[in-house]
């Protein structure tokens, strides 16, 4: 295995920088001639609108245009982030759903629980927001980074870890008033980060990227990559031995020697799979096409969901036999997972 000392923080990010923008400046050119024509192509359209569906969808608190993207559970809470600001929050036992769009627009990717019962959400805009009264007011950290960053955690010390692009790290140990950039100069996209204990944390990302840290994320080991460069777009590690990753075409993999070998599990499905969760008995996975799984022995079971051509991307118990699921185009729904 390979260290790498925090103090080896990277410049490679600065560089590419001007790329981002670059991109940036093309995608909102194309945004730009997209509205400069869509009057035109409506010009000739003299029928009137019939508005009613539209006024109807807009006053339900879930909506179909919603892309719900993570999911999180706080004492009696349950708060879910999605696209264009949308934060979402309800009762647990109630499920009665309140929508919040926060003015910025924040288009957020992943959302935690501290051990404080402090929420934090990443955005694709470089932001990290935090909520101290159960999402129900927010404030934004900006992130001093140029790297694209998809993966939050809250560490057991209250710490805030977003990771992405180039296997960078930005962390916070001061509720966002500062951040700090470590890279493991890995020219990968980190997907996942896990905090074992205190000390211990594992990070999984693009090209098969597995590290470890054993002093709670200031220094880091990177060891053999998962075979093939397999793309783990989820992880969930029950200790530092057992494991498994998820990834396209339904494919699991599953580790007893903590990395050192990778053998892959059956499952019932060829749709791209995006995340686990994990209670102290049971272990799900979530993906394309409607799917939920659940790990029984050594095979991978679908569960019965409804069967819809979206993505799921998150989900979390919300009772003894309740799994509450969220995905794209506004899907939100229970799995009974009564045994």
């Amino acid at each position: 295995m390979r260290a790498i000392n925090k103090n080896r923080l990277i410049e490679a990010s600065q560089q590419r920088g001007s790329h981002t923008r670059l991109a940036s400046w093309e995608t909102k050119t194309k945004g730009l001639l997209a509205a400069l024509t869509m009057p035109l192509l409506l010009a000739g359209c003299e029928a009137p609108l019939n508005l009613e569906g539209v006024e109807n969808e807009l006053t339900k608190p879930v909506r179909r245009t919603d892309q719900l993207m993570a999911v999180t559970v706080t004492g009696d809470k349950v708060v879910i982030a999605g696209s264009d600001g949308l934060i979402l929050s309800s009762d647990r036992a109630q499920l009665n759903w309140q929508r919040q769009e926060l003015e910025q627009r924040p288009n957020f990717v992943a959302i935690d629980t501290c051990p404080d019962n402090s929420m934090i959400a990443l955005s694709m805009e470089h932001q990290v927001w935090i909520s101290s009264d159960q999402g129900v007011s927010w404030r934004m950290s900006e992130l001093p980074t140029y790297e694209s960053l998809i993966s939050l955690t809250c560490g057991p010390d209250n710490s805030y870890w977003a990771s992405g692009s180039f296997s960078t790290f930005m962390s916070s140990h001061d509720q966002g008033a500062s951040w700090q950039e470590l890279s493991l100069n890995e020219d990968a996209t980190i997907t996942s980060v896990q905090f074992l204990d205190d000390k211990r944390v594992i990070a999984t990302g693009e090209f098969g990227l597995v590290a470890r840290s054993e002093d709670a994320g200031q220094n880091w080991a990177v060891q053999e990559p998962i075979p093939n460069e397999f793309f783990p777009q989820g992880s969930y590690f029950k200790n530092s031995d057992t494991g498994w990753v998820a990834g396209l075409g339904g494919t699991i993999l599953h580790t007893s020697d903590g990395g050192l070998s990778w053998n892959p599990q059956q499952t019932p499905t060829e749709s791209p799979l995006y995340g686990f969760y994990a209670n102290d008995t049971r272990l799900f996975a979530f993906g394309d096409h409607g799917t939920v799984l659940e790990l029984k022995g050594q095979q991978w079971t679908r569960l019965d969901s409804p069967k819809i051509p979206v993505y799921l991307r998150d989900g979390k118990q919300i009772s003894a036999d309740t799994l509450l699921v969220a995905g794209g185009w506004g899907s939100l729904f229970t799995v009974d997972i009564k045994q």
